[in-house]
């Protein structure tokens, strides 16, 4: 009986461990969702849909888009919480331990990033007043096949590129989810600075077995002379472009300053009483 307990006891420790999903791969994006964002980048004053607050909607329409053309911007990467509606290629690579096997962190990575590693070794958080990075410190747990991650310590970035800012006090909430050879992340933003809700979205990648995410090698150039010291911005209240947006779809410009209530279908209703009734389309033939 000796023997066969530790026959089966062999066969128990040596079978495979209860695996999850595999996010490790090449991931290509798909750009079915806000295309403005992962492409162009939206207009200026363009809030809509955004849950801000009077400070972020002050510091957006401060904001100049020709910082981008300083020496500290150029190769500046986009932040962990963004980095998902860029329009750059993704790597996921997983680092397991050499003798268990275990998965101990998931590395994503995209064209212009930093890595991002999010640890599942149980590994402590560190203090508050540590060091903030672009892509923050973030940790992950399965719940059955999905990897919930939570990642904080975030430099102050941007939740949309016309100037929208999120501050280093956010956190992120990230839930990776795999169907066969689609991901999606689920990306959920709470900043007690200039958000008043939770700012959430999800966004798609499809496996892409030819896909290399190369290098990004950056190299910071000259773009525009001005005088030493300027930075470029915008006095409060004296943006003369921010109705650009508005005027050019027609809407009313109250709509376009953002705010959680532009996030739920019944601001159509607020939306009717400013701009009236849709009109009538007219089709050749048709009886108008």
């Amino acid at each position: 009986m000796r023997r066969v307990a530790a026959f089966v006891l062999t066969l128990l420790t040596a079978a495979p461990a209860l695996a999850q999903v595999d996010f490790s791969g090449e991931w290509a994006p798909r750009f079915h969702e806000d295309q403005p964002e992962r492409v162009p980048g939206p207009s200026l004053g363009d809030y809509l849909g955004l849950p801000i607050n009077d400070a972020a909607r002050l510091r957006a329409d401060s904001w100049d888009a020709s910082m981008m053309t300083l020496p500290e911007w150029q190769c500046r990467p986009h932040s962990a919480d963004y980095i998902w509606r860029g329009p750059s290629p993704l790597t996921i690579r997983k680092e397991e331990d050499p003798l268990t096997r275990e998965i101990v962190a998931y590395h994503a990575e995209w064209l212009r990033s930093i890595d991002n590693p999010i640890w599942l070794d149980s590994r402590e958080r560190p203090p508050d007043d540590a060091l903030h990075s672009w892509g923050g410190f973030a940790t992950g747990k399965w719940e059955g096949d999905m990897l919930t991650v939570t990642v904080t310590h975030l430099k102050e970035g941007y939740i949309r590129r016309n100037g929208m800012p999120r501050s280093d006090k956010a956190t992120v909430t990230e839930h990776w989810i795999r169907h066969g050879n689609f991901l999606t992340i689920a990306t959920i933003v709470n900043d007690p600075v200039y958000l008043t809700e939770p700012f959430i979205r999800t966004t798609d990648y499809e496996l892409d077995l030819h896909q290399h995410v190369a290098p990004y090698p950056c190299e910071m150039v000259q773009e525009i002379e001005r005088p030493k010291g300027v930075v470029p911005h915008h006095l409060f209240g004296q943006n003369k472009d921010l109705k650009e947006f508005s005027e050019r779809y027609g809407l009313p410009f109250d709509a376009t300053r953002g705010g959680a209530e532009t996030m739920y279908p019944d601001y159509r209703k607020k939306l009717k009483t400013w701009m009236g009734p849709a009109p009538t389309a007219k089709f050749p033939g048709a009886v108008n």
